[in-house]
């Protein structure tokens, strides 16, 4: 079962939260997630444990307590969506040119 735990330290560790699921069974992964351009901590993490039973029991005993000064809030992971080519909006129309169509400048280009 995959387990998101949020409201994470940025000072919080793999090794620390792997410590801490492993209290109550068997952890396959612990991956924090980090920003891809600085590389610190977005504040959220997934542990995987293998045993559904053990990772409700996780789940319910280590929602809302404090860990590395935070009340972690703790959950199972809701499945990732499909995401399409760019987003849910459907394809983004067709652009002509720059300000005002395919000769550009709006009224400038207008002959009185």
């Amino acid at each position: 079962m995959n387990i998101y735990v949020g409201n994470l330290s940025h000072s919080s560790t793999e090794d620390g939260l792997r410590q801490l699921f492993e209290q109550y069974g068997a952890v396959s992964t612990v991956k924090i997630i980090k920003d891809k351009f600085t590389g610190s901590s977005r504040g959220f993490a997934f542990v995987e444990m293998p045993v559904a039973a053990e990772a409700k029991q996780a789940i319910d005993n280590v929602n809302g307590i404090e860990f590395d000064g935070r009340n972690l809030r703790i959950n199972e992971a809701r499945p990732v969506e499909a995401r399409g080519d760019r987003d849910s909006r459907g394809p983004r129309p067709q652009r002509s040119g720059g300000f005002g169509g395919p000769r550009g400048g709006g009224d400038r280009n207008r002959r009185f």
